[in-house]
């Protein structure tokens, strides 16, 4: 009996991450496609999936907005812009001007997003995003946020992406910049 619970939790697993290994595929091949039923969930996420905000309302800034800043004809007055998600989506496309710092949920992302906290003055204008997976379960947003404003970064924001960068970002015509 237990031999038999072992192997259909081994099965389990192993399901598991055959299907997150589909979706993964599936983000990355058409990230502007959301099924309806993916839609469906992730505009309504359950009270277990939503995760509390280190950021005020005022610390964060629409793709409109963002969008707006970055095309400014004063180069100082343009944000810095930092993801902190993933490396095969920001290959596949970010944010103009982007740089990646790995993701944030992992040390060696964290620690490369503070060493690079290190070089700006913590008067810059700091923009943050991941655009992995809907905003409540990011994984990234959060530590990252925490730790540049431990740092004292004191005009630091987060892009909202409700649903991912795909869907709210290039899906919404807003430029993108690829393997850079």
């Amino acid at each position: 009996m237990q031999n038999a619970r072992n192997r259909n939790l081994k099965l389990m697993v192993v399901a598991l991450g055959i299907i997150e290994a589909v979706a993964t595929i599936a983000l990355v091949a058409k990230p502007t496609y959301v099924s309806a039923v993916a839609a469906e969930a992730n505009a309504h996420p359950s009270p277990a999936d939503a995760q509390s905000d280190p950021w005020t309302a005022a610390e964060t800034v629409t793709p409109a907005d963002l969008a707006k800043e970055l095309s400014d004809s004063d180069p100082a007055k343009r944000p810095v812009v930092a993801c902190v998600g993933f490396k095969f989506l920001y290959d596949g496309g970010h944010v103009p001007g982007a740089s990646f710092h790995g993701p944030a949920s992992k040390p060696d992302g964290l620690a490369d997003l503070k060493a690079w906290a290190q070089t700006l003055p913590k008067s810059s204008n700091v923009v943050i995003y991941c655009g992995c997976c809907p905003m409540v379960r990011c994984p990234n947003l959060r530590p990252a946020f925490a730790a540049l404003h431990d740092e004292g970064f004191a005009r630091l924001r987060v892009l909202l992406l409700p649903t991912n960068f795909g869907t709210d970002w290039a899906g919404k015509g807003y430029p993108v910049e690829k393997n850079k």
